[in-house]
């Protein structure tokens, strides 16, 4: 488990060195000659492609003053020559300063650099050395208006700025683009969160993510300290979210975790409905109307951040005048991966060398064509895919492919789908009888979120589909193939006995040698009180069956021959999720716990059903 943890943490932290920020006053000037090939398979690129003998100068501290007062520090990557020279802005939570060049962000700084960028790498209000108090998020609006256009008058740039940057860095792209700077002309944006109380804040289906949160709103409570500290606590295991998960309320788990009161954190469990605090960060159809950019649009099958990432996607495809300068590139990766380069394995799944691609050179060949102009074209499908298990990028001239459709696969039993012992079966006829499954959910005996020592993005999930409290579905051994390619849903009818609980889904690929391989980004996972929304809460009436519709998210993967197709279906996943207390009270602040009985129906009048979206 401490392995899963470090993991989400890493995905948290892509650009960190744990490293103290510079102490500069005053900004200052270095000269840093590139590194050899020898050094790193992305400092191997750099060192093939770019002239040795360049140097890049860096300077230190640049300070820009925003519309408050309050000034954000900077550190601009110049080519050596004198001039002006389009920009690229990434805006940190995670500390700009590093003073290791054995890192693959120095690599990404010094790359552009060389290629006649100038790159601004700068600490978001209250983190590094910035000033002010950090707003996770809502201070980035008006800031990121106001740092692309101070970098556009800065004396080393011709006015022309690009955004560019995972996760948080890609968020803070979109904050700034909705106020419409004149001087942005593009986005690069890699798994950058952006559905609020889906995906920030709250987990997807509005869970309470229990581990990430903690770890996240702990590590960015300082300008920097908690960060530095925050991986050594868990390596050494000082902090145990598993241990410590328990306490309740959740409103005061961090002061008995650390010790003190995280401010975002509370902010999240005090605001459970889709209020102004969130609406203020999610953008709607009238901002993507008005945004007029192109955009490199990036994630992974495996990407925590893969429900924003295809918000913004799907919002620039709907609504924006530049919907045909939109690219969506969707690799077998994990969410630091989608900016590194990946990698040819992920747990059980094996992939193709060529699932390893050069994401400087992807970016650099976008930003020749729309911000330095020097390329005609951009030689790019509007949507290339790595789909997983076929082991192959396939290009699109759509997302989702205009070939694709609806497979629906009807959840059926004899009434007792319960582990993987069960007789749970999945089919393409509607079930022909009105058994139901039941099963019991305690959520001081959750179920495991990962599989111990192999955390869970691939992993087998036997062991935890042997649980009776998770149902299994298995469909038949496929005869021919099939490409899963787009969302993945199901539409639930369930009761419970409680007056609100959580279920969640996930879909695995069973070898023939009987291994279960878990697909997909994040469980699909649904609050049963944010069933209709996030705009109020709706609790549940005890034993009324309801239909449930549960995002499992993208997929791209082939269903080889001789694998099968299955769903298990549970009510927890701990620590990655708080266990629901099946109370119906007030999240932030119950201090009760209560078991469910949960009861699924599947029948002609309620068929219940995994609908997977195919392409021939």
């Amino acid at each position: 488990m401490k392995a899963v943890l470090l993991a989400v943490v890493c995905g948290l932290f892509p650009l960190t060195a744990w490293t103290a920020p510079a102490a500069a006053n005053e900004p200052q000037e270095a000269v840093v000659e590139p590194r050899g090939p020898e050094e790193s398979a992305t400092a191997e690129k750099v060192g093939d492609e770019a002239p040795k003998h360049e140097r890049v100068r860096i300077l230190f501290h640049q300070q820009a003053e925003m519309r408050d007062g309050v000034r954000l520090s900077a550190d601009v990557y110049l080519p050596r020559a004198d001039g002006r020279y389009p920009t690229l802005l990434m805006r940190t939570p995670y500390n700009k300063a590093e003073a290791r060049t054995d890192l693959p962000s120095y690599a990404f700084k010094t790359y552009y650099a060389q290629r006649g960028y100038a790159l601004v790498f700068q600490d978001v209000r209250g983190r590094g050395d910035s000033e002010g108090e950090f707003g996770f998020f809502h201070a980035d609006v008006e800031d990121g208006f106001d740092s692309v256009e101070w970098a556009a008058r800065q004396p080393w740039s011709n006015g022309a700025v690009c955004m560019i940057g995972v996760s948080y860095m890609g968020t803070v792209q979109w904050l700034a683009a909705k106020e419409l700077p004149p001087s942005l002309k593009c986005l690069v944006s890699t798994a950058a969160a952006g559905e609020p109380m889906d995906e920030i804040g709250y987990g997807t289906g509005g869970v309470m993510p229990l581990s990430f949160n903690l770890s996240w709103y702990f590590g960015t409570s300082g300008h920097v300290w908690a960060e530095q500290m925050l991986g050594a606590l868990l390596a050494e295991g000082y902090v145990d979210f598993a241990e410590m998960g328990w306490h309740r309320p959740l409103l005061t788990l961090d002061e008995a975790v650390y010790g003190f009161a995280m401010k975002h954190y509370r902010d999240a469990l005090n605001h459970p409905t889709m209020d102004a605090y969130w609406q203020a960060i999610k953008l709607g159809p009238e901002d993507f109307r008005r945004i007029d950019l192109p955009v490199l649009h990036v994630t992974g099958w495996f990407d925590g951040d893969q429900p924003g990432a295809m918000h913004y996607w799907r919002g620039m495809q709907a609504h924006s005048g530049a919907k045909d300068r939109q690219y969506l590139v969707i690799g077998a990766w994990t969410h630091a991966q989608t900016f590194w380069e990946g990698a040819e394995s992920l747990g059980e799944l094996r992939f193709g060398p060529d699932s390893v691609i050069d994401p400087l050179a992807l970016r650099a060949r976008f930003l020749d064509r729309y911000l330095k102009g020097t390329a005609a074209t951009f030689d790019h499908p509007k949507a290339r895919l790595y789909i997983t298990g076929a082991n192959e990028w396939r290009d699109f001239d759509a997302y989702p492919p205009r070939r694709a459709k609806p497979l629906r696969l009807y959840l059926d039993s004899d009434g007792a789908a319960n582990s993987l012992s069960g007789d749970g079966r999945l089919g393409r006829g509607l079930p022909s009888g009105d058994a139901v499954d039941r099963y019991r959910f305690d959520p001081r005996n959750p179920v495991p979120d990962a599989v111990d020592g192999t955390g869970f993005f691939g992993a087998d999930f036997r062991s935890i589909q042997a649980r009776d409290d998770v149902l299994v579905y298995t469909g038949e051994a496929l005869g021919e193939p099939i490409d899963a390619i787009g969302n993945v849903r199901l539409d639930l009818y369930a009761a419970s006995d409680a007056r609100d609980t959580d279920f969640v889904a996930r879909l695995t690929d069973v070898h023939p040698d009987g291994r279960a391989v878990r697909l997909g980004a994040n469980e699909g996972t649904l609050r049963a009180r944010y069933r209709e929304g996030f705009d109020r809460e709706r609790l549940l009436t005890p034993g009324k069956v309801e239909r449930f519709s549960i995002d499992l998210g993208e997929v791209g993967h082939r269903f080889l021959p001789g694998h099968r197709i299955r769903l298990d279906l549970t009510s927890s996943a701990y620590p990655m999720i708080a266990p629901n207390q099946n109370t119906g009270n007030p999240v932030a602040t119950d201090t009760e716990w209560k078991v469910a009985r949960q009861t699924i129906h599947h029948d002609r009048q309620r068929p219940s059903a995994l609908v997977l979206t195919v392409v021939d």
